[in-house]
């Protein structure tokens, strides 16, 4: 049986959205952050040595980061569902988004994400407005440029596109769901981004992707 191991304010909505279109069972394991800390607790860092979410067991094997599991679920139980055949152009682009989620869009949207946390936080009435400052010049600087580049070329891979890969979705879009969530609502970009709104209109229109929601609660865009 597959488990999915889900802390609480974490991605775990992209594995348990690709289990529900595969029409796979599987059990789900809640975790609650520490309180104080904020980080995982004891048992979940005893699945998984770094305590991250989500994690995924299946008959003895223990699966960690979002791209590996969604990798492993469909070589292992999609029977050649939510992946384009191997040598085809659109494979490489599913394998390109796939990783691409992840490596490229999430490091700017985290730093967005540390910013406005600095720029929001608790402290003395003195050190708000330099607080703010470098939260300030940080986002002009690196955040604002770096998302701005990306989603321009988000918008032109999506040109003439139904998802990521072509006219049928993938696991990669589901892969790039969770930052588009979160590029779209920290950037404020859905007015000049109509291809990337039309996709995440798509992914929440789909029956699986609110199955999900149903069954581990709503997506969280502060982790």
């Amino acid at each position: 049986m597959i488990t999915v191991h889900h802390l609480e304010r974490s991605r775990s909505h992209r594995v348990l959205w690709l289990l529900e279109e595969l029409g796979l069972p599987y059990e789900l394991e809640r975790y609650a952050r520490d309180p104080a800390t904020m980080l995982a607790p004891p048992a979940l860092r005893a699945i998984h040595p770094l305590g991250k979410s989500p994690v995924v067991t299946d008959d003895g094997v223990t699966v960690a980061e979002s791209g590996a599991i969604l990798e492993y679920l469909v070589e292992r139980h999609g029977g050649g569902r939510l992946v384009p055949a191997t040598g085809t152009p659109a494979h490489l682009r599913y394998r390109y988004f796939l990783h691409y989620a992840e490596g490229s869009l999430m490091p700017p949207l985290l730093v967005k994400l540390i910013t406005h946390k600095i720029s929001t936080a608790k402290m003395p009435f003195f050190a708000r407005p330099i607080a703010r400052k470098i939260a300030g010049s940080i986002d002009a600087g690196f955040v604002a440029p770096n998302l701005t580049r990306h989603l321009a070329f988000l918008e032109a891979e999506l040109e003439g596109r139904a998802w990521f890969t072509g006219d049928e979705m993938t696991a990669a879009d589901i892969q790039m769901s969770y930052p588009l969530e979160a590029a779209l609502a920290r950037g404020g970009a859905a007015a000049r981004t109509p291809n990337l709104t039309r996709v995440l209109t798509a992914m929440r229109a789909r029956p699986a992707y609110a199955r999900a929601i149903e069954r581990g609660g709503p997506i969280m865009l502060d982790d």
